[in-house]
């Protein structure tokens, strides 16, 4: 009897657990649906996720990104710092975009809320999403420090007992360029929390729960032990790896060791660059977010993230480096080097799990800050070159896929409708996969003019690769670097503003995924097709792969 009781226990945890899953993911949904910047609404720039009473991760939607999830994590602890959950009142809703304390730049809003059961915090719920705007200089790297970047918003009430803060409401879109979204944006973070808030409290009801303590309690356990359980099953030891990229003014340095001991990964970034005088430092639970994200895909991708699996790994970084710089540092587009930290990682511990690790992805996303006109014909979009991802020993990378960040791109149609621009091209660029057995992920090509021969802006902040390609592996060639010109010819250089002059168009070419294995082993009926749908030419044939292709 006991033995079946115990049965009976395990089933109904992992059906609660399930459930906690799904509170997070029908906030998320309602966040996508509606959301009214493009980015969070049609790229899924987003998370949502359930904390019990102490702060601790519990549950996170499948939706969303990453460095989102992982970094709210950590907000939700400050949140509580500051206003302990005892002292919480039904209708509070809090709220923050605290770069270092909640979500690596000033773009990113989190709102936590708290669930109640009569007048007790059962749990809370939270939930992220990038906003168009946020004031200061607009999605620029040219900031010499945050208070150049735009608004900067403490831990604080929004709602206050069911009633909103107009004073920090009125703040907010007095300092954006686009109020009615950003507020429409803040508003349906308010509406994803309600949404998990309703579905949890319903789960406590249905199952006679008083709170998740103790559901909590068991899932960050054994997630816990879970990861250390697979870290203790690789070859423990010390290990470098080091990456260059492209930086701001100069070359930045990545540099990483990894000790792996008794279950226990410790992650060093002694030797990495200093902070960068412009905005593309990652503060430190950026980078933590991000590390902890590329461990879990090479040790331990079927263990889910919370808590409990993110505590088995321990991230140091010096003071004032590139991954962990002290305010007022500027850090708008810190995914330049956040997003490459999972591939800094993966070269850590190639030794330790042989020959499983991937080439080197794009890394970065290209976000195409694009604004431009006066007065009422004034626009501020974004889109998104996704550039490839590295292949690895099973298969070819995807192509014009992010790896790490997970957002998607956002629709010709939604940007044309939203601006005056018209997207000449929108496809695959030929050659631009690193050659191998398995090919990198291919990247876009994307040719933008404005519909009314007019000159616009466009931000290269986060356009990196462009010198330092993704490394092949295991024999496999580099893919292409990354260009940013305009279509007559002139290349833009740097991470600054650039202007489209009117009459002219913009050309971008994403960075593409490193190769893995010797390119001569390349399955002869997957390079036909490649050269049939355009992809490879016959001389990117002989040069890359070595194999001579009769004309005709």
């Amino acid at each position: 009897m006991r033995e079946a009781d115990a049965m009976r226990e395990t089933i109904r945890r992992q059906v609660l657990w399930n459930r906690l899953i799904a509170v997070g993911e029908e906030g998320a949904q309602v966040l996508l649906k509606t959301a009214f910047g493009a980015v969070t609404r049609e790229a899924g720039d987003l998370s949502a996720g359930v904390y019990d009473r102490r702060g601790r991760m519990v549950a996170q939607a499948v939706t969303g990104t990453p460095g989102h999830v992982n970094t709210m994590a950590m907000a939700v602890g400050h949140f509580l710092d500051r206003f302990p959950v005892d002292t919480m009142q039904p209708g509070d809703v809090y709220l923050t975009n605290d770069p270092w304390q909640g979500t690596g730049h000033l773009f990113d809003f989190v709102m936590l809320t708290p669930v109640f059961a009569g007048a007790r915090v059962v749990a809370l719920v939270a939930s992220t999403c990038h906003v168009i705007d946020i004031g200061g200089r607009g999605f620029t790297a040219d900031a010499a420090s945050v208070y150049e970047e735009g608004l900067w918003v403490p831990h604080m009430p929004l709602y206050e007992a069911g009633q909103l803060n107009r004073t920090l409401m009125a703040l907010i879109e007095r300092n954006v360029r686009e109020p009615l979204q950003v507020r429409g944006d803040l508003m349906s973070l308010v509406s994803c929390n309600a949404a998990s808030a309703t579905r949890l409290g319903a789960m406590l009801r249905e199952f006679g729960l008083d709170d998740i303590e103790a559901l909590s309690d068991h899932i960050i356990d054994t997630s816990r032990a879970s990861m250390q359980a697979a870290l203790r099953a690789l070859p423990q030891g010390r290990w470098q790896h080091s990456m260059r990229l492209d930086g701001h003014d100069e070359p930045v340095d990545l540099v990483a060791s990894a000790t792996l001991l008794d279950g226990h990964l410790a992650i060093d970034f002694t030797g990495t660059s200093g902070v960068s005088s412009r905005g593309i430092n990652s503060p430190k639970c950026y980078t933590d977010a991000y590390v902890g994200y590329g461990v879990k895909c090479l040790v331990a991708p079927d263990i889910p993230n919370n808590a409990g699996s993110l505590a088995a790994v321990e991230v140091t970084a010096p003071a004032d480096s590139i991954v962990n710089p002290a305010p007022p540092a500027p850090v708008t587009a810190r995914h330049v080097i956040g997003q490459m930290l999972p591939d800094l990682v993966f070269g850590c511990l190639a030794p330790a799990v042989g020959g499983q690790v991937p080439a080197e992805s794009a890394g970065s996303i290209w976000v195409l800050a694009m604004s431009g006109g006066r007065a009422a014909q004034a626009f501020n979009v974004m889109s998104i070159g996704i550039g490839g991802i590295g292949a690895g020993p099973q298969r070819d990378g995807l192509s014009c896929t992010a790896f790490p960040s997970g957002v998607g791109t956002i629709p010709v149609e939604v940007i044309e409708a939203a601006a005056p621009l018209l997207f000449l091209r929108r496809e695959m660029a030929p050659g631009s996969a690193g050659a191998g057995r398995h090919r990198g992920g291919y990247a876009p090509v994307i040719e933008i003019a404005h519909r009314g021969d007019e000159a616009f802006r466009i931000s290269a902040a986060t356009f990196d690769r462009r010198r330092y390609p993704a490394r092949g592996r295991s024999g496999g060639a580099d893919g292409r670097v990354g260009v940013c010109r305009l279509s007559s010819g002139r290349v833009l250089e740097g991470k600054g503003v650039h202007v489209v002059p009117a009459g002219d168009a913009l050309w971008i070419e994403a960075p593409g995924g490193g190769g893995w294995g010797d390119p001569r082993e390349r399955d002869p009926v997957a390079l036909a097709a490649e050269l049939r749908d355009g992809l490879l030419t016959r001389e990117d044939a002989r040069r890359q792969y070595g194999v001579p292709i009769a004309e005709g």
